[in-house]
């Protein structure tokens, strides 16, 4: 049976956990100007995927 390819568009978005949780970055919407800078902060921390879509993004990344 043939390898599963990874998708690689979904490899540079995603990453896993040593625990195997998926993490996604967090989406930086417009009109910063009006948002607090904790708010900005809390952007560029990495957030859990959701989990109704763990399953979709484990079969992009190959993972079953």
């Amino acid at each position: 049976m043939p390898k599963q390819k990874t998708h690689s568009t979904s490899s540079k978005k995603f990453k896993v956990t040593g625990t195997g949780k998926l993490m996604r970055r967090s989406q930086m919407s417009g009109n910063l100007t009006n948002k607090s800078p904790k708010q900005k902060r809390g952007f560029r921390k990495d957030q859990p995927v959701a989990a109704a879509t763990t399953k979709r993004v484990n079969r992009l990344l190959g993972r079953g």
